[in-house]
């Protein structure tokens, strides 16, 4: 085997990268083919199903009972689903994309996250229609899951013709890792290499990195304030109800309109949690993690600290900072002091 000097990286592993990369071009080329067209939903908006929601997910708010009953936003998918029958407006496109993928040993699929925008409420009566759309396909990504491709459609629902709202839906397409052997008693068993891998050797080097917050559309501005030192919370511009964590629209009254408050920083211990195990990578055990009532009424989890983990107590003062974990990222958290 031979490497290339300035990198000392393998022909083997440029051809592997080279091949994922024609691999990812060809998958790219799905990027806007209709995933589903002219869909219909198999029920009309429906105050059984109205219903039966609100009760799964204990959700007593008016709005969604009475002759001016809505639908909660977040069922805007549930009046799409085909049930054990399925659809049959599924794209081909779709369908050979996800074949390219099992063909590439990505076999196996996760759900990893989902996006939804509201346009409009909908109500009892409401037809529903709706076309998808392969929105993007991502290089090739290496997960604790396996190695794989994340696929994102995105659906675009209209109620009686009128657009009502998107809903973006994103899978991990993958091929399993493969296990550790374990050893008789269920240890695992040491590598059999005498000399670390290249990979194994920077991982020692590179400190472990926190997990990244996922930023999306709905809580983008929390993030641009913490980037400012600023702890933002929502304020509901119909009924000034403040929200934490941010939201969409208000869980009081159903309004999509808000603006936001800035916190004084001032907070109280509510509940709290020592984590001893499992250990997680740029974490050291043990370490307490609160969930922290303001001052203003609204509730957040962070970390605390400035005091030890077993000095943490229901009722401790505590005041926001900003910690600096990296050089990408900055989070806000509480600093207690046991005087």
């Amino acid at each position: 085997m031979t490497a290339t000097p300035a990198t000392g990286t393998s022909e083997a592993e440029t051809e592997a990268a080279a091949e994922a990369a024609r691999f990812h071009t060809l998958l790219a080329s799905f990027e806007g083919q209709p995933a589903a067209t002219a869909g219909q939903g198999k029920d009309a908006v429906n105050e059984p199903m109205i219903r039966h929601w609100c009760e799964a997910m204990g959700d007593a708010n008016p709005a969604y009972t009475g002759p001016d009953a809505i639908a909660p936003p977040t069922m805007l998918q549930a009046w799409t689903l085909g049930g054990l029958s399925g659809h049959g407006d599924r794209s081909s496109a779709y369908d050979e994309l996800l074949a390219l993928l099992d063909g590439a040993g990505c076999t196996s699929v996760v759900a990893t996250d989902c996006e939804q925008e509201y346009l409009r409420p909908l109500r009892p009566g409401d037809a529903i229609t709706f076309d998808a759309v392969i929105e993007s396909v991502s290089p090739r990504k290496t997960t604790k899951l396996g190695t794989g491709h994340f696929v994102t459609t995105r659906m675009d629902v209209h109620a009686n013709g009128e657009p009502a709202g998107t809903h973006r839906f994103r899978i991990l397409k993958y091929a399993p890792a493969a296990k550790k052997p374990t050893a008789p008693g269920g240890a695992t068993e040491p590598s059999r290499s005498t000399e670390p891998s290249r990979s194994t050797a920077q991982d020692k080097k590179k400190p472990a990195q926190r997990p990244r917050p996922v930023i999306n559309r709905d809580n983008q501005g929390f993030w641009d304030g913490v980037r400012a030192h600023k702890l933002l919370i929502q304020r509901c511009t119909a009924c000034a109800t403040l929200r934490f964590p941010w939201l969409p629209g208000c869980n009081t009254c159903g309004s999509p309109d808000w603006d936001t408050v800035e916190a004084s920083g001032a907070g109280t211990v509510f509940s709290y949690v020592v984590m001893h195990h499992p250990p997680f990578p740029a974490f050291d055990p043990p370490y307490a993690v609160a969930l922290v009532e303001l001052a203003e009424g609204v509730r957040m989890v962070s970390n605390i600290t400035g005091v030890p983990y077993d000095k943490v107590r229901i009722g401790l003062p505590v005041h926001l900072e900003f910690l600096r974990v990296d050089e990408e990222l900055e989070l806000p958290v509480f600093r207690g002091s046991e005087a």
